[in-house]
This record gives structure tokens, C-alpha cells and sequence, in this order.
């Protein structure tokens, strides 16, 4: 790790557990996702000092706090995708923007739900739909934690695949020594860092049944 370039050991700055349930409607269409992020310690220490929240360090919330927060992560900028991916063998899905969302600190840590929406509902019934979690840019990390909840179907499996590290490190540091190579230094790596989110991302693969 000595070795690696200063930028590698930049990346990634957050830290992000997501949770997912997902939506059949009663047609049996994926029809929505409800994803929740739970941020690492440290980013919730630093988000709750810039909102001028919990100023007595007690680990808890007055009501007026709670209130405060909700959204603190919804204003979203134009173009910004949410870090979720869905596609239907291959095909991607357009998800609506973020619905219904909940903010709250639980144990040291920013936990916050959202709702988004299938632009179009999907039928799954005999293909795959993956859901990708990723930032493009690796300045977040997710991992996906837990069994995806499924509500709606009883004829569906989800799986979750983890990506290959090790690969994924080698693509990363290609990279990074192809910029480098390139007379680039850090504060410029750092500001065009390499769209490699998706070599990290951790898959959910959901099949469904195909009728007998």
C-alpha cells in the first residue's frame, strides 16, 4: 500500500451501507425500490456538524434536530441518478427521482429511506433484473447489506454478488498509472478521478418464475 499513488488512497471518502426492498404491483411488475443508506460514523459526524445538529454530542436528536434533517440527502443536483442502476437483461430502467423519504441518526450514524419508481413498470417474469449500487466517480462506496426484501411475489430469488477486488483494483491502478503517465498530478487525479464506481458495485440479480 506504500507504493500505491496518493489519489488511490483517496478514494473512496464515504461510506455507505444500503438496504433495498423492492415493489411488485398486483400485476406482478416490478413496479418500485425502496433503498435506505445508513452513512459511516465519521461522515455523520461531519454532516451533523455542518447542519448545526446534535451541538450537545449526546448521540440523539431534539425534535427540532429530527425535523431539520429530514432530506439533509434528497437535493439532488440535475443529472445525478442516485447511485441506483436497474436493468432488465441488460436493458436499463429509468427510476423517478427520490419519493417519500425519511431522515433519522441511529447510534452514531445518518440513516436516511427513499422511495423511487419505475418510469415504466417491468415484467420479470423469466429474466433477470439486476440492481446495481454505485457511485460512478468511487468518491462513495456502498455495500449492499442484507437479503433484499421482495414484496409483492412469492415466485422470485434475489442473490447478491460481490464485485471482483482484485480486478477491480488492477483496472483502478491502470488508471490512475495511465494519468500519472500522462504528466497529471494528484490535485488534477482528484479532480478528474477515473469512472470506475462500477468495478465496486455490489449486485442484487433478481429472477422470477417463468409460467409452466
Amino acid at each position: 500500500m506504500s507504493a500505491a499513488p496518493a489519489p488511490a488512497l483517496a478514494h473512496p471518502h464515504i461510506f455507505v451501507d444500503a438496504g433495498l426492498q423492492v415493489y411488485f404491483d398486483d400485476d406482478g411488475q416490478l413496479a418500485a425500490l425502496r433503498i435506505t443508506w445508513v452513512y459511516d460514523e465519521f461522515f455523520s459526524m461531519l454532516m451533523l456538524s455542518d447542519l448545526e445538529l446534535d451541538s450537545g454530542f449526546s448521540g440523539a436528536l431534539t425534535p427540532e434536530d429530527h425535523e431539520a434533517l429530514q432530506g439533509f440527502d434528497m437535493n439532488w443536483i440535475e443529472g445525478y441518478h442516485g447511485d441506483v442502476f436497474v436493468t432488465k437483461d441488460g436493458a436499463a430502467q429509468a427510476l423517478t427521482g427520490p419519493l417519500e423519504w425519511t431522515s433519522d441518526l441511529i447510534e452514531g450514524q445518518l440513516v436516511s429511506t427513499h422511495l423511487r419508481a419505475l418510469e415504466d413498470r417491468a415484467d420479470p417474469t423469466g429474466t433477470t433484473v439486476r440492481i446495481e449500487v454505485y457511485d460512478p466517480t468511487y468518491y462513495t462506496s456502498y455495500r449492499i447489506v442484507g437479503t433484499p426484501d421482495l414484496r409483492g411475489r412469492s415466485d422470485c430469488r434475489v442473490r447478491i454478488f460481490e464485485p471482483d477486488w482484485e480486478a477491480a483494483d488492477a483496472q483502478l491502478q491502470a488508471a490512475l498509472d495511465e494519468m500519472l503517465g500522462a504528466g497529471m498530478d494528484d490535485m488534477d487525479i482528484e479532480a478528474d478521478f477515473p469512472a470506475v464506481g462500477r468495478l465496486f458495485a455490489d449486485e442484487a440479480r433478481i429472477e422470477c418464475a417463468a409460467p409452466s
